[in-house]
């Protein structure tokens, strides 16, 4: 009975000046829903990764030129490597279980058609990449094996460069300016919408012509094999590397001048690196929290000055040091923990908004509020509010009776 009696005395003093709680508790609400908030971003922006990839396939092994035992390899951060070859990944083609292989060269041009232009990213590819990132064509058809070994200038446009360039127009056997070379259109892919490979604003052309004619390489900047079964993966990657090793003239396996992944271990890298980063997020949004706990701290000093004749009362009526600590300390986490709860729905609002526009604006974006963002944030508040609270209400409990009666 004297705890219910205790907070709800608690609840009246703070009732008393409703604005002035309100202020204080703002930094509180401030930092919960800006950590449920992230977080819940962060989530769902890694959901949405995640989603892309493995719309790619489950069964695709990746080779990167680069050794790298952990974490990305050079290439990715744009070093030029160049000992991956188009030989290599033909070899690959020939092993067990390997169904597919596309090798990438990839550059950036500008395209032009009449007086429309565009900045694009193209890609020389193998007829396999259909097969390989199951690639649906709209109109027309996708390079073929001839066009491979040929160097032809034939190109299949992606869904939005096909927009930009043509609008509604038939594209199929015009002409189209990459950089200063012409090129025929053979073909349109199917428009993917928001994704990860950025499909729709590529165009591919043959691998042979990317190398000699718009690069003047003899290397590729990395190659997919797509695999039977998903069970076969671990063999496969075994079998690429002792073949790479053996084509590379690596003796020595800590040597190796590539990466083989399978599409799982990608995810994992992915899953680890987007799980630090959301942490550090969250951690910079919970800054906050201690501002707002200086707040608290601020407003219960200046509540135990203003207060300093009813605790003086209280102590002449026989009130103990702790009970005056504990109405004080009581307060301060009510504070907190009514912020942290306004914080939280709040927070749970705007994540459930920022969803639904990234929804809106075509990408698959999932809500998700991660229970333990939630309990973290509010606990975090109260703990923040028993640490800041404790000094006024120290303070409040160690002043003298009659002194606090005199005061003005």
């Amino acid at each position: 009975m004297k705890f219910i009696k205790i907070i709800k005395f608690a609840f009246a003093n703070i009732a008393v000046n409703k604005r002035r709680s309100f202020l204080t508790m703002l930094g509180i609400i401030i930092g919960v829903g800006s950590v449920i908030t992230i977080m819940a971003v962060g989530a769902g922006a890694q959901s949405y990764v995640f989603n892309q990839i493995e719309s790619l396939g489950s069964n695709l092994v990746g080779v990167l030129p680069g050794a790298s035992e952990e974490g990305p390899p050079a290439s990715v951060f744009g070093v030029v490597i160049t000992t991956l070859t188009y030989d290599d990944a033909k070899e690959i083609k020939k092993l067990p279980h390997v169904i597919a292989v596309t090798p990438y060269a990839n550059g950036n041009a500008n395209v032009s058609y009449e007086n429309r232009s565009k900045n694009v990213t193209f890609s020389g590819v193998t007829s396999d990449y259909a097969k390989v990132e199951s690639t649906e064509v709209a109109s027309g058809r996708f390079i073929i094996q001839d066009e491979d070994e040929g160097v032809a200038k034939v190109a299949v446009l992606g869904g939005s460069v096909y927009e930009k360039l043509f609008g509604s127009e038939d594209a199929l056997g015009k002409k189209i300016k990459l950089n200063q070379e012409n090129f025929s259109v053979i073909g349109v892919l199917k428009k993917k919408g928001s994704s990860v490979s950025g499909q729709d604003d590529q165009i591919y052309i043959p691998i042979r012509t990317a190398q000699k004619i718009m690069l003047g390489i003899d290397h590729i900047s990395f190659l997919r094999a797509k695999v039977d079964l998903k069970e076969n993966i671990p063999m496969v990657i075994d079998m690429i590397k002792k073949l790479l090793m053996q084509r590379h003239n690596a003796t020595d396996p800590s040597k190796i001048d590539f990466t083989v992944r399978s599409m799982t271990q990608a995810l994992d890298m992915i899953g680890t690196v987007t799980n630090a980063l959301n942490l550090f997020l969250g951690a910079i949004a919970a800054i906050s929290l201690i501002v707002g706990g200086v707040g608290i701290m601020n407003i219960m000093l200046v509540s135990v000055t203003e207060r300093t004749r009813e605790i003086g009362l209280r102590k002449a009526i026989g009130a103990k040091r702790s009970d005056i600590m504990n109405q004080f300390l009581l307060e301060s986490v009510i504070l907190t923990f009514v912020g942290g709860f306004i914080g939280m729905i709040l927070g749970s609002i705007f994540s459930v908004l920022i969803a639904l526009l990234l929804q809106y604006l075509g990408y698959y974006w999932e809500i998700i509020i991660s229970p333990f963002s939630v309990i973290i944030s509010v606990s975090v508040a109260v703990i923040i509010g028993i640490i800041f609270g404790y000094y006024p209400a120290y303070k409040a409990a160690k002043l003298n009776a009659i002194e606090s009666l005199r005061y003005e």
